[in-house]
């Protein structure tokens, strides 16, 4: 038997999110903005709320952009200068 790591305090079975998807969705993402969804007591997805997946989007482009810009810094050539020259 394998034992799967739940990443949120929230949970809900596939048969009560097919009862009642917007209650348990909206329920379940109310404090952490995640609830992950069981069957057979193994997480098989997890729903989030429209405000953390813009959270995580904005985090995904941050660091590809940061990626980008070490790539950038790494091929130029530093040049020193004082703020009072500026």
């Amino acid at each position: 038997m394998a034992i799967h790591q739940i990443l949120t305090r929230h949970t809900a079975s596939i048969s009560d999110l097919k009862k009642n998807p917007m209650g348990i969705v909206s329920e379940g993402t109310v404090e952490e903005g995640a609830i992950a969804i069981l069957n057979r007591n193994e997480p098989v997805f997890y729903c989030i709320n429209p405000a953390l997946f813009a959270a995580i989007q904005e985090m995904l482009e941050d660091k590809e952009l940061g990626e980008i810009a070490t790539k950038r810094l790494a091929t130029l050539n530093p040049v020193e200068v004082s703020l009072d020259d500026l």
